[in-house]
């Protein structure tokens, strides 16, 4: 995908595996676009977790969210064996973020900078390559899901 077709959206959504470096990307929409970026909040709330994310798509203007809300469909199963945000709740927020102009971003990691971030904070390698395979597939099932409401836009480095 060609960045500055991700540019040409209002607001961008931006996720991606553990190791996926956000801050150039962000930083380049803010800098070169003119974004605003958000970050996501550090916890969801346990009775709407989309609230914080549909309170940041009504600010005005290009927007660029540094996003935990597919993360949290993809590490939540892994990690606690199942997500705080259900499918529903996931589909109703990727159709807002198309009635704004929206598109996720997906940036794809590559799996040793994963592997490495995870064996950085204490993993096993073996665990750290299994839970590395488990999410990048995890992503893709994601994005492939929320391609069906909201336009998925992947970089790959």
């Amino acid at each position: 995908m060609d960045l500055h077709e991700a540019a040409r959206h209002r607001v961008l959504i931006v996720e991606g595996c553990a190791g996926a470096t956000r801050a150039g990307l962000l930083t380049w929409l803010s800098h070169r676009h003119g974004f605003a970026v958000e970050r996501s909040p550090a916890e969801l709330p346990a009775l709407d977790p989309a609230r914080p994310y549909r309170e940041l798509l009504r600010l005005a203007g290009p927007l660029a969210v540094d996003s935990g809300f597919v993360g949290e469909l993809v590490y939540g199963p892994l990690r606690r064996g199942h997500s705080r945000v259900t499918w529903i709740e996931a589909f109703d927020f990727a159709e807002t973020v198309a009635e704004r102009g929206g598109a996720f971003v997906h940036l794809a990691a590559p799996p040793a900078a994963f592997t490495e971030r995870l064996t950085g904070r204490g993993a096993t390698a073996a665990a750290a390559m299994a839970e590395t395979e488990a999410a990048a597939a995890a992503y893709e099932r994601a994005f492939t899901t929320l391609a069906q409401h909201a336009p998925v836009l992947t970089v790959r480095p």
